[in-house]
């Protein structure tokens, strides 16, 4: 069976059978665009692989090729099709979704996914030339990238301007990506290492608003005096940052930076719209957690083939909740590696430090934010260091940390955190 969302591998090579190639499915449902894994071996004209884990055989015969599944409830799928150099076009008959003794055709197309190169992880330098301002599962990946590979590119600021001060996209948070990172499909967990940050301009703009969330009744009389655009100098060679054109009280105000990428997501998974690079969600998005800093790991629940990996909006610094409602949005220098840790699902985005592991819960309000982060938290205590329900409680009652990195954005975001240091028990993974 073709499953919503999954990664297709796929091997067509003439005469003895060989290792599987990777392809990329694509059944046109209705409309609507399906994205499926596909293992395909071939021996002579015998077909043999599976779809989705379902078994599947079938022939070829010159560049036609037909194969068939079966789920586990006895469903068949039907494909036929043509191969042409690294592509493959053909119709699907599939049973109808609510009459299952209808069979309904379907368009279907795939691509290659490059075979790994031999040796070590690569090394890629991305300059992009083009921005996102969706988390979209349709965008074609600028990159196909392998687990242990590492990605240097940039990102431009929220407001669309890039390190010369060129506007190269909408504002709202334009993304660099997606990123295909291959054999991650949906249930594994994507691991991205955040090697290195680096400011590559000299100033930072920001706001002096205060978010209605954050503001007290007795200054909404006084809200009109607030958002006027601010501009900070950025001091890279210091690592500080000061205000362009302070007031007489702030004239001496300076502080340190802490380089971070506002967004961080993979694209949603099947059933969801492209989402506005504006809001958040399980497969991350417009976080705005200040803990997204170089040196930390992120952990994202892959919900699409090859995961679609993007990531933009840094900040040069970040007070907890973002209250300004723009940080010091900048634009950035980013190295990145990605690892996939395969049959592994995860509720939420997690993050990693040095000294810490936290949990990101995204909701519409602060109340459900905080239920959804403790809920991660337990979650990763049980998976990965086997604790028991009454154990976790244990540990969180006597050394968790909450904080709320974002209140800016139309879901506001709770951090639980919990020091490493507490937890020695092994780690199971």
């Amino acid at each position: 069976m073709l499953k919503c969302s999954t990664l297709m591998y796929l091997s067509l090579v003439f005469g003895q059978a060989h290792a599987a190639e990777q392809w990329l499915l694509t059944a046109d449902l209705w409309g609507n665009p399906v994205y499926g894994t596909l293992t395909l071996t071939s021996k002579g004209d015998n077909l043999s692989g599976d779809i989705d884990g379902d078994k599947l055989s079938g022939h070829r015969q010159g560049t036609s090729l037909t194969f068939e599944s079966t789920d586990v409830n006895g469903a068949v799928y039907h494909y036929e099709g043509k191969m042409q150099d690294n592509t493959i076009e053909g119709i699907a008959d599939f049973p109808d979704t609510n009459h299952p003794n209808v069979r309904v055709k379907h368009a279907f197309s795939a691509r290659k996914i490059a075979t790994r190169p031999e040796g070590q992880p690569r090394r890629y330098e991305f300059i992009p030339t083009n921005y996102s301002n969706l988390f979209d599962p349709h965008r074609t990946p600028v990159l196909t990238i392998w687990p242990g590979d590492t990605v240097q590119t940039k990102t431009i600021d929220s407001g669309g301007v890039d390190e010369h001060g060129v506007t190269k996209a909408l504002f709202g948070n334009p993304q660099t990506g997606p990123f295909f990172i291959a054999t991650a499909a949906p249930g594994d967990t994507l691991v991205i290492r955040i090697n290195r940050l680096r400011l590559n301009r000299d100033y930072a703009d920001s706001l002096d608003a205060i978010v209605g969330r954050a503001l007290g009744a007795r200054f909404a009389t006084q809200a009109d005096e607030l958002g006027k655009p601010v501009r900070w100098k950025l001091d890279r060679e210091r690592g500080m940052a000061s205000l362009e054109t302070p007031t007489e009280h702030l004239k001496d105000y300076t502080i340190k930076v802490r380089p971070m990428l506002g967004g961080l997501a993979v694209a949603p998974g099947f059933g969801s719209a492209p989402v506005s690079t504006g809001d958040t969600g399980r497969f991350g998005g417009n976080m705005d957690f200040n803990e997204v800093v170089e040196g930390n790991v992120v952990y994202l629940p892959v919900q699409q083939p090859g995961a679609l990996l993007y990531l933009g909006d840094a900040h040069a610094l970040q007070g907890d909740g973002e209250t300004s409602q723009y940080a010091l949005e900048t634009s950035m220098d980013v190295e990145f590696t990605v690892d996939v840790i395969k049959a592994k699902s995860i509720a939420m985005p997690r993050v990693e430090s040095p000294d810490q592991i936290m949990v990101l819960g995204q909701a519409g309000s602060l109340d459900e934010a905080l239920r959804s982060a403790t809920t991660g938290l337990i979650q990763w205590l049980q998976q990965d260091y086997g604790l028991t329900l009454p154990e976790c409680a244990i540990l969180l009652g006597s050394a968790a940390h909450y904080s709320v990195p974002n209140l800016a954005g139309r879901s506001v975001g709770v951090a639980l955190k919990l020091d490493k240091s507490l937890l020695t028990m092994p780690r199971l993974q």
